[in-house]
């Protein structure tokens, strides 16, 4: 049974638009379902809506091998979102989204973070930088990544009144939080943090802050992943910026119970910590289990 037999695939993207603007959720999200509902709706302009679209977008998804499960999974949401809303609005009969679920997802990390010796080699790097406003801000990055765990979104929301500098604090408001948080700095990274505040004249608003054309615009966390990415590939290091985040928490369980982790880390369930700390313990564990094996060669 079709619902809409014909798809205007413009005004379809407005409407769209319109449906994700009004959205009670953060300007990122929304950006995020704009940027994906393309594709679902490129895949129902030619056969319209009917009961089965949304299922079929998932059974086309599943058949796409150039897609992570994770990258289908947004897609699959941004679809999901955009077809209750229609319903919620009276313009669909019927939500045609019940009872299909997301793509199994394992809760693993695909990449390995980044360990204690390209951490040593990133600060003997950044110590021979020569003070600029540039190297000084990327000074600051990184004290941030590597030595508070923070998210890039959260070094990029932090203004310049969050930080207090004598106490050896700041107000970080995390992933998925309207509220913020007290968090306290490492000594090395109210050393960076000051410094770059004085290089930069980091007054009042936004305490990252473009450093050429923009300069009152707030950085995006694009432009912390093209800083700190030209300093992992000055260095040959084939990770990407969360790897930091996976070095701190990695750190932490080794000196730190679970649920301190948890703590200083600010995730809001256990779950994705012990994620960590079974990898931790099975990479541990790896050499024991090779040596059952010891002596069995066909080489």
């Amino acid at each position: 049974m079709d619902l809409i037999k014909h798809i205007d695939l413009n005004d379809m993207k407005a409407r769209a638009g319109l449906v994700f603007d009004a959205l009670d959720a953060r300007e990122m999200t929304r950006k995020d379902y704009k940027a994906r509902i393309g594709l679902f709706l490129s895949h129902i302009a030619g056969s319209g809506l009917n009961r089965n679209s949304f299922l079929d977008f998932k059974r086309y998804l599943e058949k796409r091998a150039d897609y992570t499960v994770s990258t289908k999974n947004k897609y699959l949401t941004s679809a999901r979102v955009f077809l209750k809303e229609l319903n919620r609005q009276g313009i669909l009969p019927a939500d045609i989204t019940q009872n299909i679920k997301t793509f199994a997802q394992i809760k693993k990390h695909k990449r390995e973070g980044l360990n204690e010796k390209e951490i040593l080699a990133l600060v003997q790097k950044i110590k021979e930088l020569p003070d600029n406003p540039r190297n000084t801000r990327l000074r600051a990055f990184f004290c941030l990544l590597a030595f508070q765990g923070l998210r890039q979104i959260e070094i990029v929301r932090l203004d310049v009144k969050d930080v207090n500098l004598a106490d050896k604090t700041a107000f970080i408001q995390g992933k998925g939080r309207d509220d913020k948080e007290l968090v306290h700095l490492a000594p090395e990274t109210v050393r960076a943090l000051k410094n770059h505040i004085r290089l930069n004249r980091a007054g009042s608003g936004a305490l990252f802050k473009s450093i050429r054309d923009r300069k009152e615009e707030r950085l995006s966390t694009m432009a912390i992943k093209r800083e700190i990415g030209g300093l992992l590939k000055s260095l040959d290091i084939e990770k990407t910026t969360h790897g930091f985040r996976h070095f701190y928490i990695t750190a932490l369980l080794s000196v730190l119970e679970v649920r301190d982790v948890r703590k200083f880390s600010r995730h809001r369930s256990l779950d994705m910590i012990l994620v960590y700390d079974d990898e931790l313990d099975i990479k541990h564990k790896t050499g024991d289990v090779f040596k059952c094996f010891e002596g069995l060669n066909v080489i």
